[in-house]
């Protein structure tokens, strides 16, 4: 199971966790208390990351017993499922948003979701935004010395993490064939002739929006970063390697294959820190 937990004591120090999770034959999630001693005044912690249905059954065990223990619970989701699936038919974000709702969680913290939309929608939500965890994990100390934002809906995002790092930013766009729908092409404001850029995104997914955007700056691979908050790495994704000389992400998801030279931020101190 990709659901971990642990248990602080009241003063917020680790201690031996209370709960550990397990699967009967049939296959039904399950969680087992380690002891029946009084919860007192723990605080119970699990980590979900990635989407799999099972381990959101798990994850609702586990708020169960924690709740009849009359200990608080803390979910720790960094990548919120469901954030990309904001409107239409389903409702996505809903859909996942009710499910987590329905496990009456005390705080669920969550690391840049790709949409507000689902923000309004996660009851007892904490939001951690990327900006101080690029600055800590790739910025400080490096020579970059500009910030890209791939199209339109990074703009927000890449903006925060240029002005925390005091970097200039500069904004690229898609474009679709209006007939079609498809990408056919994308675009760049001028660029400076020397130093270091980073591509700032929340996802990739197969890169394609960034092999598009490398391609169309004429840029050398050693001039390129990219960093996401969430690395799903499907399809050509390994592909990226080729444009980007260094590419960063955080263990939100677990990557579907490997890209080579991918870094991995752990969040667990950058979520941590905003339990109440």
């Amino acid at each position: 199971m990709a659901v971990e937990l642990s248990t602080w004591d009241a003063q917020g120090t680790p201690t031996t966790p209370t709960f550990s999770t397990m699967r009967f034959p049939a296959g039904e999630a399950h969680v087992k208390v380690r002891d029946d001693a009084d919860a007192g005044a723990t605080t119970e912690i699990a980590t979900l990351r990635g989407t799999s249905g099972d381990d959101l059954v798990a994850l609702g065990m586990w708020a169960d017993a924690v709740r009849q223990r009359g200990a608080r619970s803390v979910a720790l989701v960094p990548y919120l499922p469901g954030a990309r699936q904001d409107r239409g038919l389903p409702f996505g974000a809903k859909v996942y948003a009710d499910v987590l709702n329905g496990f009456q969680i005390d705080q669920v913290i969550a690391f840049d979701p790709h949409s507000p939309v689902i923000v309004d929608l996660v009851e007892r939500l904490t939001v951690v935004p990327s900006e101080q965890v690029v600055h800590d994990a790739v910025l400080a100390g490096s020579d970059y010395s500009g910030i890209i934002a791939p199209d339109a809906g990074a703009v927000g995002r890449a903006s925060l993490v240029a002005e925390a790092a005091g970097l200039p930013l500069f904004r690229a766009e898609k474009h679709r064939n209006p007939d079609t729908g498809r990408l056919d092409g994308f675009s760049c404001e001028p660029l400076p002739e020397t130093g270091r850029l980073l591509v700032v995104d929340d996802i990739c997914d197969g890169g394609g929006t960034f092999t598009g955007l490398a391609g169309s700056t004429g840029l050398p691979a050693e001039r390129l970063g990219l960093w996401v908050s969430h690395g799903v790495f499907s399809g050509r994704a390994p592909q990226l390697a080729e444009h980007f000389g260094e590419i960063v992400t955080t263990d939100s998801y677990p990557a579907q294959q490997d890209v080579p030279g991918l870094r991995t931020v752990p969040l667990s101190p950058y979520l941590t820190k905003e339990i109440r």
